[in-house]
């Protein structure tokens, strides 16, 4: 199976920040472009501890990707790196942004609909 990131459907696209995903098989591809200044906390209130639940195994493809854990540890991941962020996350960014993300689906399917509320909410 193989698609290009353009053909992805998409779930997610407001405010310049946009989100497309398939679900293959256990796990959730995802390609997310986020704008300069894009901030995930406000989407992830609601969810326990206002932190994403789900761990995300990934590249940044351009920008980076500031995280703040729940234990209030920080870390950025930058452009040509590969990474692994764990359940209990927020993230923002300084500049414009493109990551691919892999998720187990189970987890994604809940990040999903708690962010599928939230867009609704905010249109």
């Amino acid at each position: 199976m193989h698609l290009r990131t353009s053909d992805l459907p998409v779930s997610m696209d407001v405010a310049g920040a946009r989100m497309q995903n398939i679900e293959w098989g256990a796990m959730v591809i995802n390609y997310v472009e986020l704008p300069a200044g894009a901030d995930l906390s406000p989407m992830l209130e609601g969810l326990p501890g206002d932190k994403c639940q789900c761990p995300h195994w990934g590249y940044v493809l351009k920008g980076a990707v500031n995280l703040r854990y729940s234990d209030g540890s920080e870390e950025k991941t930058s452009a040509g790196e590969v990474f692994y962020w764990p359940s209990g996350h927020t993230g923002w960014v300084k500049e414009d942004t493109v990551f691919m993300d892999f998720s187990p689906a189970e987890e994604f399917k809940v990040l999903a609909e708690h962010l599928a509320k939230k867009t609704a909410q905010a249109q």
